[in-house]
């Protein structure tokens, strides 16, 4: 698509909360009449207009940051308002009644009103009874023909042809921790909490292939040090680790039987604090903790045997932000001070060397893809692909993809419309494949961009105008992408019946 001309960056109205929609930013104006998006290319100057801009959430909504019952409680319940006294003539004003909820489209409805050459498409609207309060949705996992979620106390598997239901597990609490990965055939190891909530302590292993539990085990504690109010954990090759405050260790996925501990790295007061996993597994420390000078060490870890394969250090008063790859490791780091305002992308090559170090903010860039760090793990960083020799970034209202060996922006794209672009994954040509978010009058597509920014852009679906609604409110929180099929969720979802939403919308190519 043509770029339009003009400076790059064009200031956004504001927009408009979408009517009993529970991920909806909040007191914001009207939005921006339909059209189709515009591009602009950006990289090949100065920023010419500085512009203040109020930015939609990117990453679908507000991630738990404790390791309680999925979020944040509800609010409490007030005083209330004195009843009349008998003395009283005038007539108490009736109570507002409730909204109606909004009707969720059916799968049947949006594809009936699919145009010639959109996508075909099935939305999940589950009716199980929630708690008010936000409940996290966790990772997305595909394997062999279906996505599975846990979702508060349920792990549910649905097939990617149609959403239908293959399988579901019910747990005892509500699910607390997700690896990222699970083994290469299928099994995974949840965390969900103990009885009394208190700890995210109990560990089940499952076959997502067929939906059984297998072992189960508790977390020990020994004192503050390995404290279970929150974990972390991951999955590399058939092995978990997990970190639960300044403690960890390794077990084996097949049988839940202890493999190592994670050692403290006594030398400059090092602890474990996170786990990152899939073809490789890493170990984030914090260092120097409460001095003016904190550090992190990255270690790359055999995840058999527990030894340290290198060691990466960041500068001192620098931390380690998020993993973005393992293979390669890509991370990004934080200044102690002024953390996701002063933020890099870090390359590491061979033995953990430093390659390239990326300053992203001068094109536009927030961290990550404006989502902030939503404090759920290492792995999980919204709007931030990495492969082919590039890491490709997201946001509000941008992508691009800079060079990991170069550290120079290849390309990138600015949308005059205000949508949210998630990049998916780079393909072959230095370019990327990448989700702009459905807006509250525009439907969601995926469009392939490439080294020629907006002159080399070509849509590659496009989604529906009858599923705007649903999609839209789930404000991209997680995303999967597998066999030119995207899936979508929410990050979080609640029980509230007056705000009605979908649970999991997924679309593909039709076959027109």
């Amino acid at each position: 698509m043509p770029h339009t001309p003009g400076p790059w960056y064009t200031p956004q109205p504001q927009q408009q909360p979408v009517p009993h929609n529970p991920y909806a930013p909040q007191g914001q104006g009207p939005p921006r009449p339909p059209g189709p998006s515009r591009r602009g290319r950006f990289g090949r100057g100065p920023v010419a207009v500085l512009v203040t801009v109020v930015l939609l959430a990117a990453g679908g909504g507000v991630y738990a940051l404790t390791g309680g019952d999925g979020g944040k409680p509800a609010a409490p319940v007030g005083a209330g308002t004195p009843e009349p006294s008998a003395t009283e003539t005038s007539p108490r004003a009736p109570a507002p009644s409730s909204p109606a909820p909004e009707e969720i489209p059916t799968s049947d409805e949006i594809n009936a009103a699919r145009k010639p050459g959109d996508a075909t498409a099935w939305v999940v609207d589950d009716p199980t009874d929630l708690p008010r309060a936000g409940i996290l949705a966790n990772d997305l996992w595909i394997v062999g023909d279906t996505v599975v979620q846990a979702v508060h106390k349920k792990v549910t598997a649905r097939r990617l042809s149609d959403g239908v239901q293959v399988w579901s597990l019910k747990l005892p609490s509500t699910v607390c921790e997700t690896p990222v990965n699970p083994t290469p055939d299928g099994k995974v190891v949840v965390v969900h909490h103990n009885g009394a909530k208190s700890r995210c302590n109990q560990l089940q292993e499952i076959d997502l292939r067929t939906g059984k539990a297998g072992w189960h085990k508790e977390l020990a504690e020994t004192g503050t040090a390995d404290s279970t109010i929150i974990v972390h954990s991951a999955i590399s090759g058939g092995t978990l680790a997990i970190v639960q405050n300044m403690r960890a260790a390794a077990y084996r996925v097949g049988d839940g039987a202890k493999l190592y501990d994670i050692p403290v790295e006594k030398t400059g007061g090092c602890y474990p604090d996170d786990v990152a996993g899939g073809p490789r597994l890493l170990v984030s420390y914090g260092c120097a903790i409460g001095s003016k000078t904190p550090y992190s060490r990255l270690r790359g870890v055999d995840p058999l045997t527990g030894r340290t394969l290198w060691r990466y250090r960041t500068q001192p008063g620098w931390s380690a932000g998020k993993v973005l790859s393992v293979e390669p490791v890509v991370l990004t780091t934080l200044n102690a001070e002024r953390r996701t305002d002063d933020w890099r992308v870090v390359s590491l090559g061979p033995g953990g060397k430093l390659r390239r170090t990326i300053d992203a903010r001068p094109k536009g860039f927030k961290y990550c893809g404006d989502s902030g760090d939503a404090g759920q793990g290492i792995q999980n960083c919204q709007g931030a692909v990495v492969g082919g020799g590039l890491v490709a970034l997201g946001g509000t209202d941008r992508v691009g993809a800079y060079d990991l060996g170069t550290g120079k922006l290849v390309w990138g794209v600015k949308s005059e419309n205000g949508h949210t672009l998630h990049p998916l994954r780079t393909v072959t040509g230095r370019a990327a494949l990448v989700y702009e978010a459905a807006t509250l009058r525009n439907p969601g597509r995926i469009i392939r961009i490439g080294p020629g920014s907006a002159d080399t852009e070509k849509e590659v679906l496009r989604h529906p105008a009858s599923a705007t609604k649903p999609e839209y409110g789930m404000l991209a929180g997680n995303l999967a992408y597998t066999r030119n099929r995207i899936i979508i969720t929410p990050s979080m979802v609640n029980g509230d019946d007056a705000q009605r939403h979908a649970e999991m919308i997924s679309f593909a190519p039709g076959t027109d």
